[in-house]
């Protein structure tokens, strides 16, 4: 008699608590990662730097994670992963309580490289801890909550903090973002089990990752959509202002509608991204070229402008779980592997996109950064129609919820 196919897992409370505290872990990396943006200006004036140089601390938080990234994966060997987490959590806390103490320009730069190297590694290893805690075949809901953590600190922290800010100074913003790293690590420390590893990562393996022709198309499809996404993002609002003649006020609610859009896009991104993996994948971009042709194109009316932003939003809330399940999918024996070369690359399309985005709106014009971003995302949506779905699903059982150590 032939063997039953296996069964499904259902999620158990202890499986949402646990991915959820992995949520908030996301939220609190970003959240960091973005702060300085929304204090800049005193923060530059009280440690005695210009403002470009206050920006700096950004810039190098972003490098040091493009670099963590796969570094963490090689070094960390086979230590229980949940231990690794509690410590990139206390990275964070450390690197923003001494943010907020210090008045050397040079003390805050260590510290943001602290904070660089957690998000390295807190980003590197999430899928692989998230298909421990449930299993391959749900690692696109997973990694839809988890990074709806992301989505969410995008969207409220530079407004809480630019609040925090004005209201108890910018060390005060520093010390909320610590709050949060030390929420996400008592919540992981109390709900999420261990995380054996199964194996551990050598450079010989990461190199091998690139023989597999999945693998190279995500990585090319990642940073096709990150810097796409960062080149048009960056320059929204001057090509809001100067095409679509809005006033600040109008441009704050299409970002609002753009950021609360794109916690819709990593919600849903799951369902997808676990059923018809390519099909969802190739959609995205799609969605993502036409919101921006439409804003190019329409850019003289409001409610096209809210209407396209909100696409726009859902796409790249989407696009980041469509890319890690396609590389989880890619390379479901070295998860942490791969997961290390997807931010790595994430870092680059970021840098890449600031870049293009700079040089093309100082050549050419505010809408030069959009076209960028149609023109990336097309591609990528062509790339993608060319491709077979990734390997089938395994049916890795998920860990049996274990009690906090």
């Amino acid at each position: 008699m032939p063997a039953s196919a296996p069964q499904k897992c259902p999620w158990s409370i202890s499986t949402w608590l646990s991915v959820l505290s992995l949520t908030f872990g996301s939220f609190a990396l970003i959240s960091s990662e973005l702060l300085p943006m929304a204090v800049l200006t005193p923060m530059a004036a009280e440690l005695g730097v210009t403002e470009g140089a206050a920006g700096q601390a950004v810039t190098l938080t972003a490098l040091f994670a493009g670099i963590a990234a796969p570094t963490v994966a090689l070094i960390i060997g086979r230590l229980d992963r949940k231990l690794i987490n509690l410590a990139l959590c206390a990275l964070v806390i450390v690197s923003n309580i001494a943010v907020a103490f210090t008045s050397d320009y040079f003390v805050l730069l260590a510290a943001r490289m602290l904070l660089g190297i957690a998000i390295g590694g807190f980003f590197a290893l999430a899928g692989a801890t998230v298909v421990r805690l449930v299993t391959l075949e749900d690692m696109g809901k997973g990694m839809s909550i988890v990074f709806m953590g992301l989505s969410a600190g995008l969207v409220v922290a530079p407004a809480l903090a630019t609040l925090i800010g004005e209201a108890l100074g910018w060390r005060a913003a520093f010390m909320a973002a610590a709050g949060c790293g030390l929420l996400a690590l008592l919540l992981q420390t109390v709900c999420l089990p261990r995380v054996p590893a199964t194996s551990a990562t050598s450079l010989s393996s990461l190199f091998g990752l690139l023989k597999r022709q999945p693998v190279r198309v995500g990585l090319v499809v990642g940073l096709l959509f990150f810097g796409g996404e960062v080149s048009g993002f960056t320059f929204m609002r001057p090509y809001l202002e100067t095409n679509g003649g809005l006033d600040p006020t109008s441009i704050a609610a299409a970002l609002l509608t753009l950021g609360l859009a794109s916690l819709a896009g990593s919600a849903v991104a799951g369902v997808f991204a676990d059923r018809m993996l390519r099909e969802g994948f190739g959609a995205t971009f799609l969605v993502l070229a036409i919101a921006t042709i439409g804003l190019l194109t329409l850019s003289n009316a409001y409610v096209a402008i809210i209407v396209f932003a909100a696409a726009w939003g859902i796409a790249i809330g989407a696009g980041p779980v469509m890319t890690q399940t396609w590389m989880g999918r890619a390379a479901p024996d070295h998860l942490e592997g791969v997961g290390g070369l997807f931010l790595a690359v994430i870092q680059l399309g970021v840098t890449l996109g600031a870049i293009a985005g700079g040089i093309a709106v100082d050549v050419v014009g505010t809408s030069a950064p959009l076209y960028v971003t149609a023109i990336c995302a097309i591609l990528a949506a062509a790339l993608i129609a060319t491709q077979r779905a990734p390997g089938a699903v395994s049916q890795t059982p998920a860990l049996a919820p274990a009690a906090a150590e």
